[in-house]
């Protein structure tokens, strides 16, 4: 029992810390741009014939000079219309080029391997990397651009999932509130992340590293590349603002959910232990709580369940506040239950002895 105790005494400190650097050490962003040097916009694309499309249209609104845009898409060997639906929206577009990548670069596989092809034809000092199925809203580049100093190598933005079922406002509530934890500890300066269908990185970052020809192999490409930029000695800076917010189409299903919730826990060993930490400790809520009912009153067994349910709705509605967003609270009351369920089925997922699918293709 003093295990149990000791446990909930540490987890209710640390969501009560989080929460006041929550609400007492935001960070301010800068938003005006002096000059408008030419930047490259990177995309990888694999299957994505229904979302391409919205992807580029968000690209084509996007409030930045025309002349210093460079639109580099690389069409990773789809089997299906990408290709051609790409190159029919590009025709009258000189600023944009679509490449069809057959072949690996050194150690770089799937997107990994595109992007390193992109960043072959890039002309510019800096690299802004999204998805084929991301929707950038129109003040992304200017905003980005403005967090760049000497020594910043990765800036970082914001992601959510965007659509109308529960199964989608559910994960954009998952992606909240994971992104808000990550946020607290990276407004104490320290790196944790990068999401590579959000993120800039520098010409000179990026060379550093020996790109991803010479990167070692990771499901999870941009965890390992923000781990070797990070070793390199440059800073980097996320930024949690709408102005940088940018949408995703949600899983279609629990089973596609569970394969892109393996292949992120495949990127875990790539994050500095003190956010392993901040994770495992809440992941282990309910393997703790559940038996604790045998040593304790129901009034004080339940009352731990609410706290941390009230602690969660407030820390998912300060971040999404944040960002312009509002989510009811019945449905922050059924996102503990998905929770609950999402992490046991992830655990399972994880373990059994299948390969990670990806865009249609299987990795070891």
């Amino acid at each position: 029992m003093m295990f149990k105790v000791i446990y909930f005494a540490v987890l209710f400190s640390v969501s009560l810390v989080i929460l006041g650097l929550w609400l007492l050490n935001r960070r301010r962003y800068r938003t005006q741009l002096l000059v408008f040097p030419k930047v490259s916009i990177l995309i990888a694309a694999r299957n994505e014939e229904h979302t391409i499309l919205r992807c580029l249209q968000a690209i084509e609104s996007l409030d930045y000079p025309r002349d210093k845009l460079e639109i580099l898409i690389g069409d990773d060997a789809s089997t299906d219309n990408t290709y051609r639906v790409v190159r029919q929206f590009i025709q009258d577009k000189p600023h944009y080029k679509c490449i069809t990548v057959t072949q690996n670069l050194g150690l770089a596989r799937g997107k990994g391997n595109v992007l390193a092809h992109l960043a072959h034809l890039a002309t510019s000092n800096y690299f802004f990397i999204t998805d084929a199925d991301i929707q950038v809203p129109p003040s992304w580049i200017q905003v980005m651009l403005a967090q760049v100093r000497p020594y910043i190598g990765i800036v970082t933005g914001i992601t959510t999932v965007t659509g109308n079922r529960l199964f989608d406002k559910l994960q954009s509530i998952d992606w909240i509130y994971a992104l808000g934890l990550f946020q607290v500890v990276t407004d104490l300066d320290l790196p944790v992340f990068t999401m590579g269908n959000n993120m800039l990185i520098t010409r000179e970052a990026y060379e550093a590293t020996g790109g991803y020809e010479n990167i070692p192999f990771s499901i999870t490409e941009d965890a390992k590349l923000y781990q070797e930029v990070v070793k390199k000695h440059f800073h980097t800076v996320n930024i949690f603002d709408p102005s940088v917010l940018a949408l995703s189409t949600p899983a279609l299903d629990m089973r596609q959910l569970l394969w892109q919730r393996r292949r992120w826990m495949e990127g875990i060993s790539h994050i500095p232990f003190y956010m392993a930490a901040v994770f495992i400790l809440y992941s282990c809520f309910y393997p703790v709580w559940i038996p604790f009912f045998q040593e304790v009153s129901p009034i004080f067994y339940w009352g731990i369940l609410v706290a941390k349910i009230i602690w969660q709705a407030a820390f998912i509605r300060l971040c999404a506040q944040r960002v312009n967003l509002k989510f009811p609270i019945w449905q922050l009351v059924v996102y503990e239950f998905f929770m609950m369920f999402l992490g046991i089925a992830s655990i399972v997922y994880y373990i059994l002895p299948v390969k990670i699918t990806w865009k249609q293709r299987k990795y070891a």
